[in-house]
């Protein structure tokens, strides 16, 4: 897997999100530099267990969704004499 990688926008997005829990649920103060080290951290050590998550659950929507396609596509099958 290729390192999961931010752009500018997204990395100050997600230093503020850090800055602001630890700001209203730990009632602390935590500057730019250590909040993106953190987001560093949590993307190298731990992003690839999310990653991995979406992964599944897009596959089990298109499993969902293909077994939904089957059901139609047998829907429009015509009667017949021959017997699958």
């Amino acid at each position: 897997m290729q390192p999961i990688k931010f752009s500018r926008e997204e990395t100050r997005a997600l230093v503020g999100e850090i800055q602001d829990y630890f700001r209203e649920e730990l009632d602390q103060q935590i500057g730019a530099i250590p909040a993106e080290m953190l987001m560093q951290f949590f993307a190298e050590k731990m992003g690839a267990y999310f990653y991995n998550r979406g992964l599944y659950d897009a596959q089990a929507l298109v499993r969902k969704k293909l077994d939904d396609v089957s059901d139609e596509i047998f829907g429009l099958e015509q009667p017949t004499k021959h017997l699958r």
